[in-house]
């Protein structure tokens, strides 16, 4: 069985999972940036193809690049995996999953969600500057929730929330 995973990550924590999904099922890991240089031929005897991108204002990093070749891809397993900042059951993370992929995409796609972690030392200056003032802007709120209160100090430095139990559900749709 033949399993290709591409993926983009800015912080790591993309790239630490599906490396980990990688060793799990056997796959062959590339970057999206190698992956766009590959010819259609090289994924047409692949048995699963797995996309991964870190959740960046509700859309997936480089997802476009999978719906793109979703005709190409026709008749594979295919998934796109989602690394955030969030806690997996965070209403953020439930709204971007809703969408993520058409009606007609979630016939041939499966979606998963992994937590990763904030990365500041990683993130590229703008991304940086984006979520500083982001964590700014939560930490002054008034009259937070108790989750608001939560994400803003969760979001105020660095931390990692990543675990390989994420990758129990995807290992499970390619393998079964």
């Amino acid at each position: 069985m033949r399993n290709i995973i591409v993926y983009t990550s800015q912080t790591g924590f993309t790239e630490k999972y599906m490396k980990m999904l990688g060793e799990r099922i056997n796959g062959e890991v590339i970057t999206l940036k190698d992956a766009k240089k590959k010819p259609d031929s090289f994924f047409s005897d692949a048995d699963s193809i797995v996309y991964a991108g870190w959740l960046m204002a509700g859309k997936v990093t480089g997802s476009d690049w999978m719906i793109k070749h979703l005709p190409a891809f026709s008749g594979k397993k295919l998934a796109i995996c989602c690394v955030g900042g969030s806690p997996s059951d965070a209403p953020d993370v439930t709204y971007a999953m809703d969408k993520l992929l058409s009606e007609e995409n979630r016939k041939i796609v499966s979606a998963f969600y992994m937590p990763g972690g904030m990365n500041y030392d990683r993130m590229s200056g703008p991304s940086r500057l984006a979520m500083k003032a982001f964590a700014s802007m939560l930490k002054k709120r008034k009259n937070q929730t108790e989750d608001q209160k939560k994400m803003a100090e969760m979001i105020a430095h660095n931390y990692d929330i990543s675990d390989p139990k994420y990758l129990d559900p995807v290992v499970a749709f390619i393998e079964g």
